[in-house]
């Protein structure tokens, strides 16, 4: 008999009876999306669980990306990384702005500060980092850059739901923090995303731009989007959150026994821990290195034939999509390390409810090789 299909992630789905109850006073209040009671009973509980004042959540994390460069007015060119999902260089074109891709530290995979300034001209008007894996950026480097150059920092916190830094939760750094709430984060909504916002004032100028740009009924000043959350969308992750602690809780399970199996096969190296910063346990990437006897690929695909389905992430680099390849900064001579990163990353199935056993037999496989 064949082994039973594993994927790099599994959303964690809390109890059918917990969110039918919600899906019932959804259907007593006929109210279905335009920031209803569970929509905004969802923003207070993550601003409680997350240590952050202000969210606006939006439908999907892509959105929220879009509408925090429209919030803050960002024109010409911003600097960001390669090493990424394609939403976040997307966002930029979709602003009509220019993405001036920057290489990233090796041993984080987040964005080089010391690469930075070399990237910024009289266009540059923001940085757009990214918190890989859920593993913080160098905040305290890139805001002091920032600062130097009077420019606006917008993190892509994509995968840093409930990640922590020195100073509290990492969602407070920079101008605005993008989260989402895609089927395959920590957290989910199905479907969604939120910007952590530094003050009411940006929140409702936000909460306006989500909402077509209306003022009020007859009022609308500025070309707003469509980003709202339904609330059905909301009520599912009022139910997430009574379980959040306990999911976070199998993912570092799972990543210890990772760690503990992993660590003396040659040639496989994975990202080290975040010393006193707090990582999420988001993804489990491996470095297949050149002194492993298969390549990168070739142990994608011999995995793929056990039925175990890893995933090349992030492969190939944004800067090496077709549409972004004409940017000067996408030449992969300018990018040396995401380039080899790239080459070399795959990320092993993780998440809260993958059993011992199967992880034993991923393991081994890796090994046996």
């Amino acid at each position: 008999m064949k082994d039973k299909p594993i994927y790099v992630t599994e959303p964690f789905l809390p109890p059918l009876d917990e969110f039918t109850i919600y899906l019932k006073q959804i259907w007593k209040n006929k109210t279905l999306t335009n920031g209803g009671l569970f929509h905004q009973q969802l923003e207070k509980a993550l601003c409680e669980y997350l240590g952050v004042e202000h969210i606006s959540l939006f439908n999907n994390g892509t959105v929220g990306l879009i509408t925090a460069l429209q919030a803050l007015k960002i024109k010409g060119e911003v600097i960001t990384t390669p090493y990424s999902f394609v939403a976040t260089a997307h966002s930029l074109l979709w602003n009509g702005i220019e993405p001036v891709f920057v290489d990233i530290d090796p041993s984080t995979l987040n964005l080089d500060p010391s690469k930075i300034e070399a990237a910024i001209t009289s266009k540059t008007t923001a940085i757009m980092p990214v918190h890989c894996y859920g593993h913080p950026c160098d905040v305290e480097a890139i805001q002091e850059i920032a600062d130097r150059h009077n420019l606006k920092v917008i993190y892509d916190a994509a995968h840093a739901f409930g990640v922590q830094c020195d100073c509290g939760s990492v969602l407070k750094h920079g101008d605005l923090s993008v989260l989402s709430f895609h089927a395959t984060k920590v957290f989910n909504t199905f479907e969604g995303g939120a910007i952590v916002c530094p003050n009411a004032e940006t929140k409702r100028l936000i909460d306006r731009l989500k909402n077509f740009g209306f003022v009020d009924e007859v009022t609308v000043n500025v070309a707003g989007i469509n980003g709202k959350m339904s609330e059905v969308n909301a009520a599912f992750g009022l139910v997430q959150l009574n379980h959040i602690d306990a999911a976070l809780e199998g993912r570092k399970t799972a990543d210890t026994l990772y760690r503990a199996l992993l660590k003396d096969v040659m040639g496989i190296r994975f990202l080290e821990g975040s010393g006193e910063r707090v990582a999420n346990y988001s993804y489990f990437p491996i470095m297949v290195e050149s002194s492993y006897p298969l390549t990168r690929d070739e142990l994608y695909h011999r995995l793929k034939q056990s039925n175990i389905f890893a995933r090349r992430y992030f492969y190939p680099l944004i800067s090496e999509f077709p549409v972004y390849k004409k940017f000067p900064s996408a030449s992969p001579g300018m990018l040396p390390v995401a380039t080899k990163a790239s080459q070399e990353v795959l990320c092993l199935p993780l998440y809260s409810s993958l059993p011992e056993v199967e992880q034993l037999r991923i393991v081994s496989l890796i090994k046996n090789i």
